[in-house]
């Protein structure tokens, strides 16, 4: 049985809030950062009503497991996930078990790092116009949802406000610098065929992701989340196909109820019908379970 949502966390933290995200909120915790992961949900840049239960419990265990799973490829800043830890600066430590992240402070390079192994979503989109994605000169003929034989690097830079801009590799290196560019993209990489090997082992293919990163001391590190049904597209092995639109194992029933329903994209949309809620809450717990091995408890 799925738990109440946490539709924010405000309440019940002392301490200064520093940013709130469509889903995270970061405090200052002054050495650390606090992170919360809430059910809100977002689509077509709207925050959604009402919040998903457990989608923030999810979103936060998997972080939490992917980046266990990949430290020794690469570093990153979870210090600690135990709310317990944090003694009287949380008023509700239960609604807020299994949804906290404290983390090293590091200094955001304000470039999303996207990895695709196939063809699809935007990079479909631009290789119809321009058979290319981000200025990657593709070959012709490739079909929609296809595996490149090698993982592709498509930068964007981030923007706070409004969506993030695709931008070349070239263009990457002129905003941080050849040699961060380069080592980005290689560790980006890196990842991506980590956890494709992973999921692929699990019946799941991991389409494409992106990752931020960071720099503590002039140290690059890996920050915000990995792999999540947020972060990256994931699809059933059995269900992968040519040339189709795939289902998605994520946040897919709020996308199709809401463009199937009469709803400008002008304005905020009405409140979500409570089957497409629980569907939802069954993709997340769903996709933890085939990741992990475990149930959410």
């Amino acid at each position: 049985m799925a738990s109440q949502a946490l539709s924010t966390a405000v309440d019940y933290i002392k301490a200064p809030l520093v940013y709130k995200g469509k889903v995270r909120e970061l405090y200052d915790l002054g050495e650390h950062f606090l992170i919360v992961v809430t059910d809100r949900i977002s689509a077509f840049d709207y925050v959604l009503d009402p919040a998903v239960p457990e989608k923030g419990n999810v979103l936060n265990r998997l972080a939490a497991f992917w980046f266990e799973q990949t430290a020794d490829i690469q570093s990153n800043h979870v210090v600690h996930t135990d709310v317990d830890k944090l003694g009287d600066i949380v008023t509700e430590p239960e609604l807020l078990r299994n949804r906290i992240m404290v983390t090293k402070k590091a200094e955001r390079i304000d470039i999303e790092c996207v990895v695709r192994g196939y063809i699809t979503g935007g990079g479909w989109r631009q290789y119809q116009k321009t058979q290319a994605i981000n200025g990657i000169e593709l070959p012709a003929g490739l079909r929609k949802n296809e595996r490149f034989s090698q993982p592709i690097f498509t930068p964007a830079a981030k923007n706070d406000v409004g969506h993030d801009e695709d931008i070349p590799f070239e263009k990457m290196q002129e905003l941080v610098g050849a040699e961060l560019a380069t080592e980005l993209r290689d560790r980006s990489i890196k990842l991506y065929q980590y956890a494709h090997s992973y999921c692929a082992e699990r019946g799941i293919v991991l389409a494409d992701c992106k990752f931020e990163f960071g720099l503590i001391d002039g140290k690059v590190i890996l920050i915000d989340e990995i792999f999540t049904p947020d972060s990256s597209r994931f699809w059933a092995t059995d269900k992968y196909e040519l040339d189709i639109e795939i289902d998605s194992m994520d946040k897919e029933p709020v996308r199709t109820y809401l463009a199937g329903s009469d709803w400008d994209k002008n304005s905020k949309p009405d409140p979500l019908p409570a089957s497409v809620v629980e569907e939802t809450t069954r993709r997340y717990l769903d996709i933890y379970r085939r990741l992990t091995g475990a149930e959410l408890n």
